[in-house]
């Protein structure tokens, strides 16, 4: 076989597979944000969301008690979201994700952070808070669940 033909043939198949494993990657990191988001949207169903979290699952808040851990956390935190707000006055929020500052995947762990703007009516008047959205998730059979996750208002 000649020299060159080798060579030729030995790149060509080093960059495929460093394509695919660019590929590969980039997919994951994608299927990380995806349930991130997924997650967001479907806040206000309890047993879509408590069906993304994992089997134990630590919540970082701003609103007391300011912390959830456990298997039942999703559920806790919303249970407790909701009546804050009640309490509170607070209706018709919304909280879309900024372009994500970090998303880290190694293994069947991964990491993500990104922006967030929380927009609500508070006793009728409008409120913006910007804040960071930090997720920790692990790769089941059933896709990425969430491990852990904390808003923090800037």
């Amino acid at each position: 076989m000649d020299v060159k033909r080798l060579a030729a043939v030995a790149m060509t198949t080093i960059f495929a597979l460093a394509v695919s494993a660019g590929s590969a990657f980039a997919a994951e990191k994608d299927d990380v944000v995806a349930a991130v988001h997924r997650y967001l949207a479907n806040l206000d169903k309890p047993e879509t969301t408590s069906a993304m979290c994992d089997s134990y699952v630590s919540i970082l808040d701003e609103f007391p008690p300011h912390e959830w851990h456990g298997p039942t956390a999703c559920a806790d935190w919303l249970t407790a979201y909701n009546a804050y707000n009640e309490k509170s006055g607070i209706t018709d929020g919304e909280s879309p994700l900024g372009t994500p500052w970090t998303v880290e995947v190694t293994g069947d762990r991964a990491y993500f952070v990104a922006p967030m703007t929380y927009t609500y009516k508070q006793h009728g008047k409008p409120v913006k808070e910007t804040a960071t959205f930090a997720v920790a998730l692990r790769r089941t059979q059933a896709g990425w669940r969430i491990t852990a996750w904390a808003y923090s208002k800037q």
